[in-house]
């Protein structure tokens, strides 16, 4: 008899064929909203899940899932996973890594490039019918090439936005809990510099970072008081790295020119304070979503799940014993 296992949201169909070549499948492939409840009585009498990061897993649904054996979250964080509770719960919990790092980074980019240039505020004005004549002063941004890009956190995507910043010629500085070793400053041109450096340097400052209690409100309003008031704050990492409501007053009154925004606390809900601003570019957690590299890291799910009740040794362990 096959295990029984849950995917809680809609996969591309090959995955599911992988995975029913091992068990006993069920899908939410219409995608329906499962709340608290709901994913726990689907879990019940499962052994393992493949989950997204709007699916909480805690002390509280691990004990009314004696079964569960494997949680494998399709992402590279995973702040929506207890680990230290899926350990004494006997839980298996993987990630996803390595997959999804130049697609997130080319996105990142992409919210430096719009939003340093504007792009969103000139699409809108354009849209509306307000343009009407060219004008030398007209949506004045701030140039990418030759400015000094800080990095906050030199990990795999770190290093990948690091890496593209080359082509722009870029001085890019970065600060970490810990020093990159020589190979990785030097294949990312970046330099090592404490906190409050990067932050009165930088004209761009983007963050790489997990979300954990020690990342929590890592920029708030002092961090921005240090920013340069012509600069601009990028985050493509976890919601909460940034304080939104900080950042709200940050951009209302000009401490900082912009900011492009992929992640927000709380989210999906969005603080409609952001929604009424024009110096911010807004996005949907989007960073990692290209067909191919959301079809991977489905894939490195499923195979981790695989691995996980077939051998107890998934490949991207978080929890190992």
């Amino acid at each position: 008899m096959k295990p029984k296992i849950l995917v809680t949201r809609e996969v591309f169909n090959d995955v599911l064929e992988y995975l029913s070549q091992y068990f006993d499948v069920t899908s939410n492939q219409p995608d329906l909203p499962m709340d608290a409840e709901t994913l726990a009585a689907n879990l019940a009498d499962k052994q393992g899940a493949m989950i997204t990061l709007s699916d909480k897993i805690d002390a509280t649904l691990l004990s009314r899932c004696p079964n569960l054996k494997a949680i494998c979250n399709i992402a590279v964080g995973y702040n929506n996973v207890d680990i230290e509770a899926c350990r004494k719960a006997g839980v298996m919990a993987t990630n996803t890594p390595g997959v999804l790092d130049d697609t997130t980074g080319d996105f990142t980019w992409a919210l430096v490039l719009a939003t340093a240039r504007r792009l969103t505020e000139a699409e809108a004005y354009l849209r509306a019918g307000q343009w009407d004549r060219w004008k030398l002063k007209q949506f004045l941004g701030l140039d990418v090439h030759h400015a000094t890009l800080g990095i906050f956190g030199l990990g795999r995507i770190g290093q990948v936005v690091a890496r593209r910043a080359i082509g722009f010629e870029m001085k890019v500085i970065y600060h970490d809990v810990r020093r990159a070793v020589s190979e990785i400053e030097e294949a990312s041109r970046a330099r090592f510099v404490s906190k409050e450096e990067l932050l009165s340097q930088a004209d761009i400052v983007t963050i790489h970072v997990p979300y954990s209690p020690a990342t929590h409100h890592l920029i708030g309003k002092q961090e921005m008081e240090r920013m340069k008031p012509t600069a601009i704050l990028i985050n493509a990492s976890r919601g909460g790295v940034v304080d939104d409501v900080a950042l709200i007053e940050a951009l209302l009154s000009g401490t900082i020119a912009g900011a492009g925004l992929d992640v927000f606390e709380n989210e999906p809900k969005l603080n409609p304070g952001f929604l009424a601003l024009k110096n911010v570019v807004l996005a949907p957690h989007i960073a990692s979503s290209s067909k191919a590299t959301r079809h991977k890291m489905a894939m490195l799910a499923a195979e981790n799940l695989v691995a996980a009740l077939t051998t107890g040794h998934p490949p991207n362990l978080l929890n190992p014993v």
